[in-house]
């Protein structure tokens, strides 16, 4: 089966390809503005904490659920089923993970296309074009429309040509350009008047807001949607690992360099702020909060880069091309959830069902674009702060409670006969059946008290 869905052909390419999912705007943009929001270094720890104590176990449990099902999210889901009701849970919760994933890209390819318009913005300045650079650095309803679309097809380009052809040879060439530019930026801010202000709030942590409850549920929160977990993209690409390869390991090195990279992007971003407020950009308010967050990135970094005069702009272009190249790497595995579902559901030529998914997912983009005001914030809060930990947890009730625990060490053994002498075995299932649904729901029910 896997010959005719395509499979990983190497380890590298599986774990290039998953990190390019997890490794996104919401570890370049989103979370060093949550940190920026929620207490600089207090807020690190958390999301460390949790990244590897929950996000970590879930994304196991959706790895292990896809390898053993070797098929898109619903079925797979449906495999380790044994009643007839676990069935009808299975289709709720891989279906509602596979809309997740649509209504995320819906917003995401907007964000992303505002980076890309930011992108060539420097291009067109450089050209001597200053009215279509105004254009570009200006929001506008045509604006947002044409870069949101442009977005979309670049998307739809690469998930068209299949798992070893598309998803894992984009990702082993736009990983490496994404981590190169980001340590050329670090270099850059790092020489700049302000930067160890930033990296003394970033790095040095007050303790006593560290248990503030809305801090841990962002962080969570953070942690869930930087993973892609709750959005059946971890089952899917679970799906295409050889069961050659040892999936505790695998599923480490996936957690180590998303987390990784949104703590190196926090060594970007936060020294970047207090930069630009040494240039006169303000900020944060008089009471401390961070202003512009939703828009921070399109705000104040400019304002940094016009501060660099000429040289400002070959930043600028980096900086948003580096960002362009993070969410691309996250929407072709975003794309890749429905897509696998609809060809294998419905027996459809890949290259057809990516044009019609694509194109369902640009009329919500486009009908979100067109009231941004209204439905922006409240899809994103749906998606990331609801549904993906409530789909998370979901999945680790199926892991822990359903899937028969012979049945799922036999699983595991494959590609890693002797972790049932690890440590890993020894501690997993039961943190997975117990820990992480009584930690994860309570957040979820405090988020949604609150």
């Amino acid at each position: 089966m896997s010959a005719v869905r395509g499979e990983f052909s190497s380890r590298f390419g599986f774990i290039m390809a998953a990190a390019g999912s997890a490794v996104g705007l919401g570890n370049i943009w989103g979370f060093p503005t949550q940190t920026a929001s929620n207490g600089g270094a207090a807020f690190l720890v958390a999301y460390l904490v949790l990244a590897f104590f929950l996000a970590y176990p879930a994304l196991m449990a959706e790895l292990m659920i896809g390898r053993h099902g070797q098929a898109n999210a619903v079925v797979s889901l449906t495999k380790v089923s044994n009643k007839p009701w676990q069935k009808h849970f299975a289709f709720i919760v891989g279906f509602g993970g596979i809309l997740c994933a649509g209504f995320i890209l819906s917003f995401y390819a907007i964000v992303a296309g505002w980076m890309l318009s930011a992108t060539a913005q420097p291009i067109a300045t450089l050209a001597g074009a200053d009215a279509a650079s105004l254009w570009l650095s200006e929001q506008s309803l045509t604006r947002n429309i044409i870069f949101t679309l442009v977005f979309i097809v670049l998307t739809i380009a690469i998930i068209s040509r299949g798992v070893e052809n598309g998803i894992e040879k984009w990702s082993k060439r736009l990983m490496p350009a994404l981590l190169g530019i980001l340590f050329l930026l670090i270099a850059y801010v790092m020489t700049q008047e302000g930067a160890m202000e930033g990296l003394k709030a970033y790095l040095l942590p007050d303790f006593s807001s560290i248990f503030d409850t809305q801090l841990i549920v962002s962080a969570l929160g953070q942690a869930f949607f930087s993973l892609s977990l709750g959005t059946s993209v971890m089952i899917i690409y679970g799906s295409y690992i050889s069961k050659k390869e040892n999936l505790v390991s695998l599923g480490a090195y996936v957690t180590l360099i998303d987390v990784f990279i949104a703590f190196v992007a926090g060594l970007l971003i936060i020294p970047a702020m207090y930069v630009a407020q040494a240039q006169g950009v303000e900020i944060f308010s008089a009471s401390g909060k961070l202003l512009s967050e939703d828009t921070l990135v399109f705000q104040v970094l400019p304002a940094l880069f016009d501060g660099m005069g000429s040289v400002g702009l070959f930043v600028g272009f980096a900086f948003f091309a580096l960002m362009s190249i993070a969410a691309l790497t996250s929407s072709i595995s975003m794309l890749e959830a429905p897509v696998s579902y609809t060809v294998e559901r419905f027996a459809m030529k890949r290259i057809q069902a990516t044009w019609l998914i694509g194109v369902l997912i640009a009329v919500v983009s486009i009908t979100i674009v067109c009231n941004l005001g209204t439905l922006f914030g409240l899809v994103i809060t749906l998606t990331t702060k609801v549904a993906q930990p409530l789909l998370g947890l979901m999945c680790c009730i199926f892991v822990g409670w359903i899937w028969y625990r012979n049945s799922l060490l036999q699983a595991i053994q494959e590609g890693n006969p002797e972790v049932h002498n690890t440590l890993f075995w020894k501690v997993w299932p039961w943190y997975t059946k117990f820990v992480c649904p009584i930690v994860i729901g309570a957040v979820f029910v405090h988020s949604i008290l609150s």
